[in-house]
């Protein structure tokens, strides 16, 4: 299992977070996704390591900005 946290910006609501989840979701290999709108930090699982350009694909996908990986603090 991979684990890996993006951070996404333009989200403000659980609606936003659905989307986000919904869209990372589909993307092949991916187990979970957690997303904290507050902070931009969506964490994701997977059972292979994901490409980045798919990663941004479903964040824009879901109508937001990618801006990466979320370094941890």
């Amino acid at each position: 299992m991979i684990e890996n946290s993006y951070l996404v910006t333009g989200m403000s609501c659980g609606h936003c977070a659905q989307s986000v989840t919904e869209e990372l979701t589909a993307v092949a290999g991916v187990e979970d996704v957690t997303v904290d709108v507050e902070t931009g930090r969506v964490q994701v699982r997977s059972a292979t390591a994901l490409a980045e350009p798919e990663v941004r694909a479903a964040v824009e996908e879901a109508g937001y900005t990618y801006e990466g990986l979320a370094t941890l603090v």
